[in-house]
Formats: structure tokens, sequence, C-alpha cells
């Protein structure tokens, strides 16, 4: 897409960021700096700079159940996340590894966990391909984190939860944040939670809906 792309990219932040209340210059430079285009499905590219959440991963119906994130509430997330140039990220959802890619112009590191092989092994090569060196992918199930890196500056889920992420909080430092996405659909609510030595405080960021990441419904009541 070449000088097309990184015309769109520029729309992408002023038109779609911008209009979100995403105003950290550091956010913004980081989207128009990676090329979305990259990452996303070779049959969707000519979509990739658009406003909608882009399939990855679908059920047998064909029916999206994977998404990338749309910018604008990405953009939102990481202002949310507050990011330092020396953080270590949990990337929690890893997806075809653009957010990776965002996170890492960000941060001084990335793990980014993801449950789905196939994905992790697209993403790796991707990120490689690009030299996103900063950032690694790595496999496992995405409500348990990745405790042997621990303890986290931040910690980011790329897509929606069901339920408080008390595993992925354990592994926040004291003093860092973990920024999800609770509730599925129209009810999603973006909130930061700010790790003391004590527990965690919460706080409602805005409304935002994203698809769903793998392991994080509520497990169901027993009944006698």
């Amino acid at each position: 897409m070449g000088d097309e792309a990184a015309v769109l990219r520029t729309r992408m932040v002023n038109n779609q960021l911008r209009t979100f209340d995403v105003t950290d210059h550091r956010v913004q430079d980081a989207m128009l700096s990676v090329p979305r285009e990259l990452f996303v499905p070779q049959d969707q590219r000519t979509i990739a700079y658009s406003d909608e959440a882009i399939p990855i991963v679908r059920d047998p119906s064909g029916r999206p159940i994977r998404t990338m994130t749309r910018p604008a509430v990405l953009g939102r997330l990481l202002q949310l996340a507050q990011i330092g140039p020396d953080d270590v990220v949990l990337l929690v959802g890893a997806g075809l590894g653009y957010t990776a890619a965002v996170v890492g112009q960000l941060a001084g590191s990335v793990i980014a966990l993801e449950c789905d092989e196939e994905l992790a092994v697209q993403a790796t090569a991707t990120l490689e391909a690009n030299e996103f060196t900063n950032a690694v992918v790595v496999t496992g199930p995405l409500q348990d984190g990745y405790p042997s890196e621990a303890p986290y500056d931040i910690v980011l889920c790329d897509g929606a939860i069901e339920e408080e992420p008390e595993r992925l909080l354990a592994q926040v430092k004291a003093g860092g944040r973990l920024v999800a996405i609770e509730g599925l659909g129209l009810s999603g609510r973006a909130k930061v939670y700010v790790k003391g030595h004590s527990g965690a405080a919460t706080r409602y960021a805005f409304n935002a809906a994203a698809s769903p990441l793998p392991g994080f419904s509520p497990q169901p009541a027993f009944v006698f």
C-alpha cells in the first residue's frame, strides 16, 4: 500500500483517535508508526484502517469470534494504561501481533500472550519480519497470565473479559496498572486497576465494545 497506507494511518489518527479523545501524542505517534495492514488478514487489507473490528478468528459457521480491536478503542486503552518507555508490559490476547507492535513503541518490552497457536505463529512471523524486536509472543491460557516473568508494570487485555481478572492482577507490581474492557457487547466498560500494596483501586473510564477473550467467562455455579 506504500504511500497510500501512510495517508490512511494519518486519517485514522485524525478522524478516529482524536475524535474519541485520544490526545496523548505518544499514543498517536505509536499508531502512526506501525503499518496496520501488515497485521491484518490478507483478504481484509483494504479495510485495515477502517473504524471497525476486523475478524481474525471465525467459528465453523463463519461468525467472527476474535477480532482486532477498533483503532479508536485501542488508542483510548493505551492512553488509559499510561505506558512508560521503561515499562515491562504483559499484553493478554496477542492476536496477529498488531497491538504488541504498537505497545512496543511505548514500552521497554512486551510479552504478548496468546492461547491460539496459529495466531501466535503468525504474530511472531510478522513481528520478526518487520523488526519489532522488543515484543515477544508466548502461548498459554490467557486467564492465567504469564507468571514466570511477573511482576509487570502494565497488564493490558486486548479484548473483553467477563469477570474481574484476579490472576492477572496478582502479576501486576505495586504501583502498576491493569487495563481491560469488562462486559460484553454494549455493556462493555473500560476500567483501570491501580495496584497498591494491599489491593487495587478500580476506576471506570469509558464505554467500549470488543470481542471476548477466551478463558474469561464466569464458571457456572454448582447446583445441588
